[in-house]
């Protein structure tokens, strides 16, 4: 691993963006979302995803020029296209116009098909919970965890993101539906270390403890049933606000070569008054004061613990894997986007969502 400042990445990550052709504002958005995701310590949607962005730029599955193509189907539902844009780019675009929108209405909605991946989800609640207003956003991905019950993968993970106006910061939930992440099994093949049994199944639907078996197979769904039906609840809303690509169809997520065809819902809503940000800071407050039951360990809530990992990030540096750090370099000195290299493109990678 190296450490690299916050800076220096962002920089070298507009460099390497630079050369595949993309515009520099949408590179801004773009780096800004995948440096936010490494300091808040999210590497599987961090740097990580840039060489697979860039393969997808030149292999004509993702367009760095639109912004999407959008129509309001209603005073407060926004239908978008997102013309395979950026996935930032395109949502960014579409949550300003709900934003707006939801002073108006109360609430307002944005539904986007055709949209490439959107990253962290917890990048764009909070920015909305900041400036006053309740934002939830929905997504779905390629089928990566198995039915209660089921033996292979036919779920998405399909995260969602919820933040909230409060003082000092904004209360900002961002989960995915399954037991962990992709990422944490890839963490744990890296340090050969085995995951605990209930974790993930192997290709052939059986419980492992092995990490390289558990990428081949099925993440669990948290929270046993009630995490698979809240998983196949969000999967299902979300496409019947979209009309896009459910579970072992959904492609363009994971892979570089072809079109993403998930989908992506945000929901914006106007507070009712001050009044009720200042009473919500009060409870989160009294959550955190409240008894640990382990010394040393005081009471947090969502979003305390990234937040503590930002500011010393900001600080440190960023930890960043040595292939990955190479991959990012030699895609600055590219004359146009690259292919993706063996640890970006191959089956080891593929699956970190």
């Amino acid at each position: 691993m190296l450490i690299v400042s916050h800076t220096e990445a962002h920089a070298t990550g507009m460099c390497a963006l630079a050369k595949a052709g993309v515009p520099d504002s949408h590179a801004r958005t773009q780096m800004d979302l995948l440096i936010e995701a490494e300091l808040c310590d999210r590497p599987s949607h961090g740097l990580l995803r840039l060489p697979r962005i860039i393969a997808r730029i030149g292999n004509g599955v993702a367009d760095p020029m639109t912004t999407g193509v959008a129509e309001w189907r209603s005073a407060a539902f926004l239908r978008v296209d997102g013309r395979a844009g950026l996935g930032p780019v395109v949502a960014g675009a579409a949550l300003e116009a709900v934003r707006i929108r939801a002073r108006e209405t109360g609430i307002a909605v944005a539904a986007i098909a055709n949209n490439n991946h959107l990253g962290m989800l917890a990048w764009y609640v909070e920015r909305v919970a900041q400036g006053g207003q309740t934002a939830i956003a929905l997504s779905i991905s390629e089928a990566l965890v198995h039915p209660w019950g089921g033996r292979r993968a036919m779920l998405g993970t399909n995260p969602i993101a919820i933040g909230v106006p409060a003082l000092p910061h904004p209360f900002v939930l961002d989960m995915a539906t399954s037991i962990v992440s992709m990422g944490k099994i890839y963490d744990h093949a890296h340090r050969g270390e085995p995951i605990p049994d209930n974790w993930a199944l192997d290709a052939t639907g059986e419980r492992t403890t092995d990490p390289n078996a558990a990428k081949l197979g099925a993440l669990a769904p948290f929270g046993g049933a009630k995490g698979y039906a809240l998983g196949l609840a969000l999967e299902v809303l979300v496409t019947s606000l979209t009309g896009t690509a459910l579970g072992t169809e959904v492609t363009g997520t994971l892979d570089s070569d072809r079109p993403c065809n998930k989908g992506d819902v945000f929901v914006v809503i106007d507070p009712i008054s001050g009044a009720v940000t200042a009473s919500i800071s009060g409870y989160l407050d009294a959550i955190r004061a409240c008894p640990s039951s382990r010394p040393g360990s005081p009471v947090i809530v969502p979003g305390d613990g990234s937040r503590q990992r930002r500011a010393e990030r900001m600080a440190a540096g960023i930890p960043v894997a040595d292939e990955v750090w190479r991959e990012i370099c030699a895609l600055t000195q590219a004359s146009e986007a690259a292919p993706l290299s063996q640890y970006a493109g191959d089956g080891a990678a593929r699956r970190l969502v």
